[in-house]
């Protein structure tokens, strides 16, 4: 018998924390080490935070990152430790450091360095030439990370091949919706082609834009999951393995003989490193039975907002935020984020009602506010919108009013949020959903001013559903059953309705999934059934308004492809979709 206690650490780090980061490892190392773990694994750049962007290029945030990892191995006493850090040999590397008992026993650098949607890793990172596998507590174990495990062949097929029964993949996967189940699937696939143990060991926490999940997973050689981490929290993952089980299922497959006959021809590199030779003998203490489940929709994208809202307020160094209170569904929604994020204490509604605001807006504002239990700032806008008219009457005359006045009113209570941010230090939460900001239906200086956009990437129809679950949670309407209800409206001018200006949400919706995140052709979208009119008119909007979306503020990612990170088109550009 060849018995291995894995311990995966699911830890939050900040990009740049190296003190917090390093006592967090350290701490769940003594964790791992009551729990008689052999092998203890922890994120993708670990110690100095993913993504770290530009600080790559800084000579002093290298060196910082490599002083702690020589804390890290100091107390690495009788645990073999796995942690991700920025490696520094005539260039940078993305690489993870096998430790055992105050030795760093070998590094393996990152081979597939990806460089699309979120990533840009070739923009600071050399590609790792060597597929190292190690021999730990007597068993065959192959270290990756990341996008390396997700190619068909790749390094965790050469490792595997090459005498390694368990391959550790140290992660820092970004989440949107669908990912998890997509990952589970890879990573089970890649189990069962390559007869090994697969233990994926993922970040979790929100950086600027991107949430990870955690979410991180054991799976046998077979495919089946063994553990999951928590989606969305901290987590020590620890799971028995049977070595015994990887070694009588590949005697059964006649692929493995015929493929190890093919070793030869891999293109990495391909070592052996024995770091301790003799599995442990002494009996350990059974592990707690663990069962979790992860969430399912729309639950998971509103988790994924709390955490996201959480983790930016708190790092950036903010301690409450505000809100403009339209009563509508999206700043209600954000409103309810807000205060499952950072508590109610935390969170400031401001009403700022004009000459169009309805009275069913106000009340819904006064009654969402008492439910989320918040303080609420009214300040009316209508006299400072008449000295606007009266200052700009000689400059308009004799033009019919038109957005020009609309706009003026969402300008004045972009003013009064950021007053207020500035006098008082809070930051301000945007309310724009993804349809708006797609289509251009935002002010800029206006309801786009602020410093976080919360459901940025989350379409309108998505905003009911979330608002409909937050609801479900707690069995009543939180957020009032009438804000649901009504039709939405910016209010800005005599009974204006969002339908006035864009067409029904259920229609633009799957339209600008199609266009945005598909990168359809209009074309192609009227030949699935949409309506040609509605389909252009998206397409128009969406390609006019992309000077807005450079000003918005960061957002949550929690589609495949969001404005910003993932989706990066000119502004001068003479190319439309029509």
């Amino acid at each position: 018998m060849r018995p291995l206690r894995i311990g995966m650490a699911q830890i939050n780090t900040t990009v740049g924390d190296f003190k917090g980061n390093t006592k967090k490892i350290l701490e769940y190392t003594a964790k791992a080490k009551s729990l008689e773990t052999n092998l203890l694994t922890f994120p993708e750049l670990a110690i100095c935070g993913y993504p770290p962007e530009d600080l790559l290029l800084k000579p002093h945030f290298i060196e910082e990152n490599l002083r702690c990892l020589e804390l890290i191995v100091e107390h690495s006493s009788g645990i073999t430790i796995v942690v991700g850090f920025v490696d520094a040999k005539a260039d940078i590397y993305n690489a993870a450091a096998v430790i055992h008992d105050g030795k760093v026993a070998g590094v393996y650098h990152k081979i597939y360095l990806p460089n699309y949607g979120v990533f840009d890793e070739n923009r600071y990172f050399q590609a790792g030439t060597e597929c190292p596998f190690y021999i730990i507590a007597g068993v065959g174990i192959g270290v990756n990370i990341c996008e390396d495990i997700w190619y068909e062949a790749g390094p965790s097929t050469t490792q595997a091949y090459s005498g390694a029964e368990v391959i550790v993949n140290i992660s820092a996967s970004p989440y949107h919706f669908g990912r998890g189940d997509f990952r589970e699937k890879m990573l089970g696939t890649r189990a069962t082609d390559n007869i090994a143990i697969i233990a994926f060991n993922n970040l979790v926490g929100g950086q600027d834009e991107l949430v990870f999940d955690g979410n991180s997973m054991v799976l046998d050689e077979k495919g089946h999951l063994i553990a999951r981490g928590r989606q969305f929290e901290e987590d020590l993952v620890v799971a028995d393995l049977d070595i015994e089980a990887v070694f009588r299922t590949r005697l059964h497959d006649p692929r493995w003989r015929k493929e190890t006959l093919l070793l030869e021809e891999r293109r990495w590199h391909v070592t052996k490193l024995v770091v301790s030779e003799a599995p442990s003998a002494a009996p350990k203490q059974p592990l707690p039975l663990r069962q979790y489940k992860i969430g399912g929709y729309p639950g998971e994208i509103y988790d994924a907002l709390v955490l996201g809202t959480r983790d930016y307020v708190i790092n950036n160094g903010f301690d409450k935020v505000l809100i403009g209170l339209s009563g509508g569904i999206d700043s209600s929604l954000v409103a309810a984020v807000a205060v499952d994020a950072l508590g109610p204490s935390n969170v400031v509604g401001v009403a700022m009602p004009s000459r169009y605001s309805s009275t069913a807006s106000l009340s819904d504002a006064e009654l969402l506010v008492q439910n989320l239990g918040i303080e609420l700032l009214t300040i009316p806008i209508e006299p400072v919108f008449q000295a606007y008219i009266d200052a700009l009457a000689s400059s308009f005359k004799g033009g019919e009013p038109n957005v020009a006045e609309e706009n003026i009113q969402a300008r004045i209570r972009g003013n009064i949020l950021m007053a207020l941010s500035n006098k008082f230090g809070w930051l301000v939460l945007t309310t724009g959903n993804k349809s708006e900001i797609a289509t251009g239906y935002t002010t800029l200086y206006g309801d786009m001013a602020g410093g976080f956009a919360v459901i940025k990437d989350v379409p309108k129809t998505m905003v009911y559903q979330l608002a409909s679950y937050r609801n479900s949670l707690v069995g009543s309407e939180l957020i009032p059953y009438t804000v649901i209800q009504k039709p939405p409206s910016a209010e800005l001018r005599p009974e204006q309705k969002d339908t006035d200006s864009l067409p029904a949400y259920n229609l633009l919706d799957p339209v600008l999934t199609a266009y945005v995140e598909e990168d359809k052709s209009v074309e192609q979208i009227i030949n699935m059934g949409f309506d040609e009119e509605i389909v252009k008119q998206a397409a128009r909007l969406v390609d006019n308004s992309e000077y807005k979306r450079r000003q918005a503020p960061p957002g949550i990612k929690i589609t495949p492809r969001a404005f910003g990170r993932d989706r990066r088109l000119p502004i001068t550009n003479r190319f439309k979709g029509l």
